[in-house]
């Protein structure tokens, strides 16, 4: 695998210096475009290589194995039939989940040795979702190979699982991307909006959610600008959910998503589109995805970044 790795670097250099020549008015690549080019394709693999970690970590995206929506009252979980939240791994009774007034609390079945934040549970215990400043309470079980948390979307619950086993993550069928192109890294300008601003981003499961909305991203291609708006997470980073012409002709169907820095001081942002990736929905059927707003479907082919999954088999 690296001896892989390596030579497809060294053939992402060759196209990325090719390119070079294409422009150079001399025809000939100058050493220092023969590094950058190098140093490009290497930044690109860094990337590709920890997109994929992250994707296939124990309890990444490729773990999910069930979501399960939670009506008020008392419900016991487990891989068992006789469980009113039934999971599709894991112990057959692992406890009972109570929602009752906005508030969740978990009760553990003590032959099920479950954990909650990494420390054994034997008790009731309450829960927090993945809204609470804190993170969301982790109920641990399969000596830590499963975890279940509670999300909160549009005014409802509903049970996150993973599990280090889970057949989408076995199975995985490994990542496809375009070429990396040097040209898709692209700097645009920021167009800032009034403080405050938000903007509704629909969900896959239904939900719509007003989502921080700074500003837009203005760049052009191909002698044509284009426009993106751009979402805050929180995280100090630029969050952009697009469509392109690309979009079931080679990329994921529903679109695709792409991390920036934040504009710098004369409001510029670079936008590496071979940085795009595919949502977790197209690994699993138990994701809430973003889709894109109607601002970001662009009337253009972004051929580049990551390309739709083709996932295995009877997976």
């Amino acid at each position: 695998m690296p001896r892989i790795r390596h030579l497809l670097l060294a053939a992402a250099a060759i196209a990325l210096v090719v390119g070079c020549q294409r422009h150079d008015n001399e025809g000939t690549p100058t050493v220092d475009q023969a590094a950058a080019a190098t140093a490009f394709a290497r930044a690109e693999q860094a990337w590709r290589d920890q997109r994929r970690e992250r994707l296939l970590a124990a309890d990444g995206w490729a773990s999910l194995i069930g979501l399960h929506w939670i009506d008020p009252g008392s419900h016991y979980l487990g891989s068992d039939a006789d469980n009113g939240i039934r999971l599709a791994m894991g112990p057959e009774h692992l406890g009972m989940l109570d929602l009752k007034g906005g508030q969740l609390r978990f009760v553990p079945d003590a032959a099920a040795a479950p954990t909650l934040d990494g420390q054994p549970l034997a008790a009731a215990a309450p829960l927090r979702t993945d809204t609470a400043p804190a993170g969301p309470s982790v109920i641990g079980f399969d000596a830590g190979r499963g975890q279940a948390t509670v999300i909160e979307r549009g005014g409802r619950y509903a049970l996150r699982v993973k599990h280090a086993d889970a057949p989408t993550r076995v199975r995985f069928a490994g990542l496809a991307y375009w070429p990396a192109d040097a040209t898709w890294k692209i700097e645009g300008t920021f167009v800032p909006h009034p403080p405050g601003k938000t903007l509704e981003i629909a969900n896959i499961i239904g939900t719509v959610d007003a989502v921080p909305n700074p500003g837009a991203v203005e760049f052009t291609r191909d002698g044509k600008t284009y426009r993106l708006e751009a979402l805050d997470e929180g995280e100090g980073e630029l969050f952009l959910v697009f469509a392109d012409r690309t979009n079931g002709r080679g990329s994921y169907g529903a679109g695709r998503f792409l991390y920036a820095p934040m504009p710098d001081a004369a409001g510029k942002v670079v936008l590496d589109f071979n940085r795009s990736y595919n949502p977790p929905c197209a690994f699993t059927a138990f994701a809430t995805c973003p889709l894109p707003p109607p601002e970001n479907r662009l009337d253009l082919a972004i051929t580049a970044g990551e390309q739709a999954y083709a996932k295995p088999p009877h997976s």
